[in-house]
């Protein structure tokens, strides 16, 4: 595993309080950035794909809805 890998945020994001992604051996890596020492999350790439296709499809709109918060 990369011990220092090079964590990207959304352009959206307007604080620290951020989920990041990585890539790490192979993996696409999930972490939370006000948690840094949690183990972050590993996926596959065809399951971060399926992931994207459906945020951009709008499968989990509703959970950023005013009534989901």
């Amino acid at each position: 595993m990369i011990d220092d890998p090079t964590w990207r945020t959304s352009s959206f994001c307007g604080s620290n309080s951020c989920v990041r992604v990585a890539l790490i051996d192979g993996s696409i890596a999930i972490a939370d950035s006000k948690s840094p020492e949690l183990k972050p999350l590993l996926y596959t790439p065809g399951e971060w794909r399926d992931f994207i296709a459906g945020v951009k499809h709008g499968d989990f709109d509703d959970l950023a809805s005013p009534a989901a918060v």
